[in-house]
């Protein structure tokens, strides 16, 4: 057989590997695509003393591994970090030392997770974002989102106008309600039915920005996640489902933590399970420098559109206005708009 020629066999083999499927590749984005990462929470069930969101998980901060996941998408175009002002300077830091270029704008959150988002909203609304842009929710404390879930929300806005990650439930639901002052088991849904809800949350601007504007009409308005309000305010909207994860769970309290270091040392590729770092003053797992920056009594007066110090304000409000409008313009240009 000459030297460059193939046996039947490798042919075969060849012909068989040049026929293989390759890797769909993503599809291209006409809108910007919005990731707005909540991190404004205090997490009084976790720790009053020490923000959640600074916690070291893996030796990096929850709210680190949040933006990350976003940043390392590629149709991922803008982020916004939502923040408490109270530990507004130390995300400062890290998202400055960590030097992420998505990152936009960092902005106030509200007392409530849903005036979080509302602030983030009007921010973006503010800054002149495209009515059908994607908007994508995600709670901080949620630091091992998957990418398959990012695309997923992403692919699932170009059908319908909102999305939300769902993982599906192993255990029978049981919805119950009062009655001559005692719970009781009102309805058993079908299992197969039935999910327990993740983020991100996804939606065409204009669909959540409605959702919200006819909520805020509403006294008893108090939805703890962003989905319930399209469900609730534009009940003829379909919200499609995408695959959530087991490992993205939210972390909720302390004991969250060893299976939080545990999917950490997984995806760094590291055997076995990190134990838990702490820090003087018992604030766990955190970097000293941010936990001495938690300080609720020494964060003062801030400027309501920029969140910083209002005697140390870099910006005012026209100018983060201006510069949120020229980065949207600017991404909606290189995007074809």
């Amino acid at each position: 057989m000459p030297e460059n020629a193939t046996s039947p066999e490798t042919a075969s083999s060849v012909s068989s590997a040049s026929v293989s499927p390759a890797p769909a590749a993503p599809k291209p984005q006409t809108v910007p695509v919005v990731a707005v990462v909540l991190a404004a929470g205090f997490g009084t069930r976790f720790d009053p003393n020490n923000p959640k969101q600074l916690v070291s998980v893996g030796g990096k901060p929850i709210v680190c591994w949040s933006i990350e996941a976003f940043e390392r998408n590629e149709r991922v175009s803008d982020i916004i970090v939502v923040v408490n002002p109270a530990v507004r300077s130390a995300v400062e830091e890290l998202i400055e030392r960590a030097g992420y270029p998505k990152v936009r704008m960092i902005i106030n959150g509200g007392r409530e997770r849903v005036d979080s988002t509302a602030a983030a909203l009007g921010a973006l609304a503010d800054a002149g974002v495209p009515a059908r842009a994607k908007i994508l929710i995600h709670d901080a404390v949620r630091p091992f989102v998957e990418q398959s879930s990012i695309d997923g929300c992403i692919d699932a806005l170009d059908e319908l106008d909102a999305a939300t990650v769902a993982y599906a439930s192993t255990d029978t639901v049981l919805l119950t309600e009062f009655r001559d002052g005692r719970k009781v088991v009102r309805q058993v849904p079908d299992r197969p039915h039935t999910f327990r809800a993740q983020t991100p949350q996804a939606f065409r601007f204009d669909t959540i920005r409605r959702a919200y504007d006819l909520a805020s009409a509403d006294p008893g308005f108090h939805p703890t996640d962003d989905t319930r309000v399209v469900v609730d305010y534009l009940p003829d909207a379909a919200v499609a489902v995408v695959d959530g994860s087991e490992s993205n769970l939210k972390i909720t309290t302390m004991a969250d933590i060893p299976t939080a270091e545990r999917i950490a040392a997984e995806r760094l590729g590291r055997p076995g399970m990190p134990p838990v770092a702490t820090t003087t003053g018992g604030a766990t797992g955190a970097d000293d420098a941010f936990a001495a920056a938690f300080d609720p009594a020494a964060a003062g007066p801030v400027d309501p559109v920029t969140g910083a110090p209002a005697n140390l304000s870099h910006m005012t409000r026209e100018e983060a206005k201006a510069r949120m409008h020229a980065i949207f313009a600017q991404a909606a240009s290189r995007m074809g708009r």
